[in-house]
């Protein structure tokens, strides 16, 4: 992929392909973090990779930004399928794409061999709006005859087309090789590509970006240098095959100096579609000239001297893609490109099988991107408390799997117990398997299997009787089973974990159980949306991809959900928004996606943020059912076939905040005594909590329920005293008074704020906000405030136990990766034997154990 450009700068050698490819891999965590790579980034990379700085000669600025581009390509590889399928409208796949190439510096110098061979690549925007008019299906097989760094070509692979891959420059070659290893990379002059590509390979669809005005081997500007590439790629295309080229935007029919050129091609080839591009499309990619995309059908033309009308020059790349959806027509109807191999100029064996394979063996989604899954193996077992074993006095007793066993699994890293009560009994021996990669033990343990297992087993089976759900989602009548409408509810599960046993890892894996099933769409609901990054973390952690996992806040309310399958992130706050005028409600709005025969999965983590989902009984007086808990309750009463998975550490506090497990049948059928939610509460509050251990106990016998947690058998914890100073107490003081006035004054404050009523009174409501507002800001900046006085004697805490040879776990926390990576190399490991450093995008952690003890 090249084009024209100013003079070129200073001279400086070009790295090889592995340096700027190891550079590359530097930068891509910078991509998948979204983070922006600057300067200092790049050339921290480019001297890791090559050992060197530019200043030695170790490597020159094109080969960093050659560098950048294949940084674009390794992310695009890796998750390029996850932005097309979550950005299903093309306007939405520009603007992630958009976003990926601002991460991206602007190249401002240049080598002497980019201005002679003009290799300035396509910027990611104007590719896709190439990739829009080629109309790429799995069915081609594309040619990119300058390929350059492969922009383009990832471009086409992600939207299923098989390669065909041409490059003279030998270093851009090399990368092209190791980018696309099942492709052909040949490396001919482009110029002639048909005189010299194997006869077998014959392409559908040309998608290039030739050199604007120089050609090999020839020194000097050659004026027709484009239009020498655009006919030799025509001649090798299939009949009927699509040609879409970006050139300089003097190369075309309407320029008098081109249009016999025009009239010649289209003989052979009939133009369908040309408009030029602002500069301003390039300037981030080192060069400021007009552009030109054409399309060209191997079709001749009934009227060679005729052309389309040019809509004109696009400002923006949003711009010409809108062109490009209105304007160019469908593809031609062309039969599958045939590879035929004649000796001796046969195409290796490797790369006539790939082109060779026919769109029906092809699956809709990329293999790449799914593990195969096989059905779990696991023995279920009879267990029974052994003989004359008794419970121990302790609260909590160890955990281990009492009802199967599973060959291969790993225990939980960290020990786990569960109370006395959910030992003394066992669930029910299961008989579903679940359908997951082969090498799911790896990535999840043997209680976290257990906990899809009996999830699976859950959710083989509904609730009994029948209901009927009114069109606002909210009431639900019982009804005989053949009643009209009638429906049945299946059955749920509820996860009780506590931190530290992955609740969020199990979630992942019941989605995944499913998704391999073919239940490709589902709802993951939580308290924050910041929690997001932590379902996508368990969710890669089981080898999928993590953007997959979209946001519910993608998609205005009111507007259609494009995604074609995915996993739906939303939190409780925004799924209780109502319809507002024309806009739905979020619940019907993800209603409306799913479909009313759903039967995926939906999480709801953090679930006791549903809690008083149907009012209930406080110290004033009656409470009014939560907003959050009712969104909640319409989303399970719309979709009864929905694998429902309540995950909660605190379950619920009293058992009125359990209205919202309605699927677990507390109440309301013959599986449980409760013919009522209030005669359901009114039995469970008689029996006070012992009650409510007893239907906990009752739920895992069930196998609808586990609870377990984390072990501290052994931990010791030593109270340390902070004695304030004089001048913090000042501090504190002086904060204090000044929160005081806040508060004494805080009403008039309300009242020149105008928080009124209808009648000029203040708003009841507006003026609890306020005040909640304002005592949750006192409370965080004192907790804050307090934490820094004790810190200092915390550290000198830590340091004294360091220095006199104890034990020590230091776990960091912090925001700013580069810097606490920076931080954590500078401490002293060699003084630690067994260090271990874990680094995640959330969390640090240094342990081990000096070597003084």
């Amino acid at each position: 992929m090249n084009m024209a450009s100013p003079a070129a700068g200073p001279v400086a050698p070009l790295a090889p392909a592995p340096a700027i490819l190891a550079a590359a891999n530097l930068l891509l965590p910078h991509l998948e973090h979204g983070r922006r790579i600057d300067a200092i980034v790049l050339r921290a990379a480019m001297e890791t990779a090559c050992r060197g700085s530019d200043a030695t000669g170790a490597w020159g600025w094109k080969a960093a930004y050659d560098a950048c581009e294949v940084a674009t390509v390794l992310f695009l590889r890796k998750y390029g399928n996850a932005v097309f399928r979550k950005a299903a409208s093309p306007e939405a796949r520009l603007l992630q794409l958009a976003k990926i190439a601002a991460l991206l510096p602007t190249q401002t110098r240049r080598s002497e061999d980019s201005q002679n061979f003009q290799q300035f690549s396509t910027p990611i925007p104007l590719g896709f709006a190439a990739l829009s008019a080629a109309a790429i299906t799995s069915d081609d097989v594309v040619l990119e005859p300058s390929a350059g760094t492969g922009l383009l070509a990832i471009l086409a692979k992600t939207d299923g087309g098989a390669l065909i891959l041409n490059e003279l420059a030998e270093t851009r070659a090399d990368l092209l090789s190791s980018l696309f290893p099942a492709n052909p990379v040949t490396r001919l002059d482009a110029a002639q590509i048909h005189d010299h590509l194997d006869p077998a390979l014959v392409p559908s669809v040309v998608l290039m970006n030739p050199p604007f005005s120089v050609m090999a081997n020839v020194t000097g500007r050659m004026a027709d240098a484009a239009y020498r590439h655009v006919a030799s790629a025509l001649n090798r295309l299939t009949p009927g095959g699509r040609l879409v080229a970006i050139t300089g935007a003097g190369f075309g029919p309407e320029v008098p100096a081109w249009r016999d050129a025009f009239t010649r091609l289209q003989e052979r080839g009939r133009l369908m579609f040309t408009a030029t591009v602002d500069s301003a499309v390039y300037a981030r990619h080192g060069t400021s000239i007009d552009t030109r995309l054409t399309v060209i059908e191997k079709l001749p033309a009934e009227d060679p001297s005729l052309f389309p009308a040019s809509p004109g020059t696009a400002p923006d790349v949003a711009t010409l893609l809108n062109w490009v959806e209105a304007q160019v027509p469908p593809r031609l109807p062309v039969a599958p490109p045939k590879v035929t191999v004649s000796a001796p100029t046969a195409a290796p064996k490797a790369v006539r099988g790939y082109l060779d394979r026919s769109a029906a063996m092809r699956p809709v989604a990329d293999p790449a991107q799914d593990p195969e899954g096989v059905e779990l193996t696991y023995e279920t077992l009879g267990w029974a408390p052994a003989e004359g074993a008794r419970l121990s006095d302790a609260i909590y007793e160890e955990y281990a799997l009492q009802s199967l066993r599973i060959p291969g699994a790993q225990p939980h890293p960290t020990k786990l117990v569960q109370s006395a009560a959910m030992a003394s009994v066992a669930p029910p021996r299961p008989s579903y398997r679940p359908m997951l990669p082969a090498d799911i033990h790896q990535c999840l343990s043997d209680a976290q299997l257990e906990t899809v297992i009996y999830a699976g087993e859950a959710h083989a089976d509904y609730l009994s009787g029948a209901w009927t759900v009114d069109a606002t989602y909210d009431n639900v009548s019982a009804v005989p089973e053949d009643a009209a409408g009638a429906v049945r509810f299946r059955r749920g599960f509820m996860l009780g974990d506590g931190t530290g046993a992955g609740k969020g890892r199990q979630s992942a894996g019941i989605i995944l159980d499913n998704w391999l099933r073919g239940r490709r769409k589902a709802v993951w609901v939580s308290k924050s949306d910041k929690l997001i990054e932590d379902a996508q973390r368990d969710w890669s952690a089981l080898g999928m991809e993590r953007l997959l996992i979209t946001p519910l806040s993608r998609f205005a309310q009111g507007k259609q959900i494009t995604l074609t399958e995915g996993v739906l992130f939303t939190t409780y706050a925004t799924l209780r928004s109502d319809e507002r005028g024309e806009k739905v409600s979020r619940v019907r709005q993800i209603v409306d996606w799913l479909g009313s025969d759903f039967d995926g999965v939906i999480i709801f983590d953090e679930s006791h943020a549903m809690q008083n989902a149907a009012g209930g009984k406080g110290e004033r007086g009656d409470v009014a059912a939560s907003q959050q808990g009712r969104a909640g309750l319409r989303l399970q009463h719309a979709l009864p076939d929905a694998r429902v998975v309540y995950v909660s550490a605190t379950g619920a506090t009293t058992v009125h905040n359990l209205a919202y497990a309605q699927r677990l049948g507390l109440w309301g059928g013959e599986d449980f005594p409760f013919a009522t939610r209030a005669e359901f509460v009114e039995a469970i509050e008689a029996g006070g909590v012992a009650a409510m251990e007893v239907l906990a106990r009752d739920l895992r016998a069930l196998g609808l329920y586990t609870a377990r947690s984390l072990s501290y058998d052994g931990v010791e914890y030593e109270l340390l005293e902070h004695q304030l100073t004089g001048e913090q107490r000042r501090i504190y003081d002086a904060y204090a008074g000044a929160f005081a006035v806040i508060h004494n004054h805080l009403d008039a404050a309300m009242e020149a704020a105008n928080i009124t009523g209808s009648e000029g009174t203040l708003n009841r409501q507006a003026k609890s906000a306020a005040r909640s507002a304002f005592e949750s800001a006192k409370q965080r900046f004192f907790g804050h405030l307090l934490t820094s006085m004790k810190t200092p004697t915390l550290i000198r805490q830590i340091t004294e136990d360091l220095e006199a040879g104890h034990a020590a776990v230091i776990q960091i926390v912090s925001t700013g990766e580069a810097l606490m990576e920076r931080r954590l190399s500078e401490l002293p490991t060699e003084e630690w034997s067994d260090v271990r450093v874990d680094i995640t995008p959330r969390e640090y952690v240094l342990s081990g154990a000096r070597d003084k003890t």
